[in-house]
């Protein structure tokens, strides 16, 4: 394709140089360039692509797109634009043959609740006979194309060469997780949206955005902007979860209009009659098309909330409301959300990636309505990402387990013992000691409607070799063999949550990935056990 014919939808920009050169790859990455390749200089918050346009040239690079004219390559054609990484998202598009044009695309975004979210209108739109490829956070796929995902969202150039990709296989539609940093960066710039999803903003990724406010601002951009009706796409739609303190904001400054759902919320999509136990959910749904009976294997209401997005997708796109109570009922169970680890011991081991105070929460919450036993948690704080969240996780965990087990999730860089210091600081911090026996202490929890009244003590590893009775919380970095003894404490009845990490098959040490998956931790201690 040549250069001019990228420059299509783009305005604002300045051409210098031959428009017919003839582009055969894109990249933002100099150390990617080959000849032929068209190289977009990106300003980073560490980095400024500008300074390696020498360098791109020097490898091929037959052109370049920048934004300071103070850095135009010599001997290439270039252009000048007001923002890179936008038209570097919307250049990708028409390169690799604008696949979101002519296929239904659904966005969804949110802090938590994406990924199961996408596979219910997978389901949903299986069921209405548009077979669709996802992108979210555990891979790209359709059918028996798997891309292994990196990030939620790709950079531009990825994620449209992951969508022409798709669609070349068969993909009729496109259902995509979409992150705050992609809509930040505008890595999804170049994508045509029918519906966009918003399901619930809580703290997370404050490390990258600063404040709540600007966490929200990167959200909005989708509602705000990327969902204006367009000549190619004039019924774009936004579904919009008003259980949350944010709902609102993004239903009023939405550019399109809006459905809203809700479990408590009275929205045009909403649950009466809900049933839940340990085997699932069942519900009637009141929709604008009419009510449908569903039932769910999902589990809790933070789960039915994921129901009702689906569903209000499902209306946004005019799909009849059989292939929606279809795609519903027939949807499997998420790869660690909320995943059973099968086992003969009559315990419910449950792995799931709740990585956020907020999705802890819920999780918990929902174990304590089905639980007939006691409930036994293992989880940890990533390293180098918002620590702010650790100390209200800890008081989270502590608070709504019979027992805690603060441990190691993905330290990365960071002293991991640090990092479990500063969880156990939220489980004991603005409390006093209600006793003392020289190896355990025993706390008040945090105050709140949802922890209780009983105390918290703080056990030794050592002192849970007979198990436990008081109401606790104990610390062992080691991620394996805190969920050994998670399951060595389990009795018939009791539930183990393994929190955190979910479908990750690793646990990145310092800048290294070591195969480990909670799931196959969780089988192998209930073997250690049977011999």
């Amino acid at each position: 394709m040549k250069l001019a014919q990228l420059l299509g939808p783009l305005t604002g920009i300045e051409l210098h140089g031959d428009g017919t050169t003839e582009i055969a790859a894109l990249t933002c990455d100099s150390r990617q360039v080959r000849p032929g390749t068209l190289f977009f200089a990106l300003r980073g918050a560490a980095v400024d692509g500008h300074r390696f346009i020498g360098a791109a040239t020097e490898a091929g690079a037959c052109a370049v797109v920048l934004e300071d004219a103070d850095f135009k390559p010599l001997g290439v054609p270039w252009v000048k634009v007001p923002d890179s990484r936008s038209a570097m998202a919307r250049m990708a598009a028409l390169f690799y043959g604008d696949p979101t044009a002519t296929r239904p695309l659904i966005g969804i975004t949110g802090t938590n609740g994406k990924t199961t979210t996408t596979y219910l209108i997978e389901a949903i739109l299986a069921a209405a006979g548009l077979p669709a490829a996802v992108l979210g956070t555990i891979s790209y796929r359709f059918g028996s194309t798997t891309i292994a995902a990196s990030h939620t969202t790709p950079e531009s150039t990825e994620l449209q060469a992951a969508l022409r990709q798709l669609a070349d296989a068969g993909a009729m539609a496109f259902v995509m997780e979409v992150s705050s940093h992609s809509l930040e960066q505008k890595r999804v710039d170049g994508c045509h949206f029918d519906v966009g999803i918003f399901s619930n903003l809580t703290r997370d990724h404050l490390d990258y955005h600063g404040t709540m406010e600007n966490y929200l601002e990167s959200k909005m951009r989708l509602f705000s902007q990327l969902l204006r009706p367009t000549s190619g796409k004039p019924q774009r739609r936004a579904a919009v979860n008003m259980d949350d303190d944010y709902g609102a904001i993004i239903a009023e400054h939405a550019a399109c209009p809006v459905i809203t759902y809700g479990v408590r919320h009275q929205g045009d999509v909403r649950a009466v009659n809900v049933r839940s136990s340990v085997d699932g959910t069942s519900a009637t749904l009141v929709t604008p098309k009419g009510e449908i009976a569903i039932k769910s294997a999902l589990l809790g209401r933070f789960n039915l909330s994921n129901i009702l997005a689906a569903v209000a997708a499902g209306i946004a796109l005019d799909l009849p409301l059989t292939a929606i109570k279809s795609g519903i009922e027939g949807h499997a169970v998420v790869p660690g959300r909320l995943e059973r680890v099968e086992n003969s011991s009559g315990i419910t081991v449950l792995v799931d990636y709740a990585h956020t105070g907020d999705a802890l929460e819920n999780v918990l919450a929902t174990l304590k309505e089905l639980a007939t036993g006691r409930i036994i948690t293992v989880f940890g704080c990533g390293g180098d990402r918002d620590p702010g969240k650790r100390p209200i996780m800890g008081r989270i965990a502590a608070g709504m387990s019979d027992l805690a087990i603060v441990t190691s999730d993905n330290p990365r860089t960071e002293d991991p013992f640090r990092i479990l210091e500063q969880i156990r600081a939220g489980i004991i911090s603005a409390t006093f000691p209600l006793t003392g026996d020289g190896q355990g202490r025993i706390f008040p929890p945090p105050q709140t409607e949802d922890l209780g009244e009983v105390g918290v003590r703080e056990y030794a590893p050592d002192d849970l070799k007979n198990g436990f009775t008081d109401k606790g919380f104990v610390m062992l970095e080691n991620r394996r063999e805190a969920i050994g003894l998670a399951i060595s404490l389990a009795k018939q009845g009791d539930i183990v949550l393994l929190a955190g990490k979910g479908h990750e098959d690793y646990q990145i040490i310092g800048h290294t990935k070591h195969h480990f998956d909670d799931r196959e931790e969780a089988a192998a201690a209930f073997g250690r056990l049977a011999h």
